[in-house]
């Protein structure tokens, strides 16, 4: 599985990629247009949760998991319905 963790400064995503083999990349958010506001981002596979989730709190780092939502879709009716009488 994929997480990704974001971080504002770079040396902290660059601390939390070397302690734990991730990738560190620059990314935007929907719409922004400053270059300077766009926060660091640390791609990582196969990671343990409680090491990354203590160096999101030392560092004030936040977590997007990259998996799709799956949601069922609604039954069809079984029949026509009416709405008058």
């Amino acid at each position: 599985m994929e997480l990704i963790a974001y971080f504002w400064e770079q040396e902290d995503a660059d601390t939390v990629a070397a302690r734990l083999e991730g990738t560190v990349r620059r990314e935007r958010f929907h719409g922004e247009d400053d270059d300077e506001d766009h926060p660091w981002v640390v791609v990582l596979r196969d990671v343990d949760r409680a090491a990354l989730d203590a160096l999101l709190a030392e560092y004030d780092g936040w977590l997007e998991v990259d998996e799709p939502v799956v949601v069922a879709p609604p039954p069809l009716p079984s029949g026509p319905k009416r709405f008058k009488k």
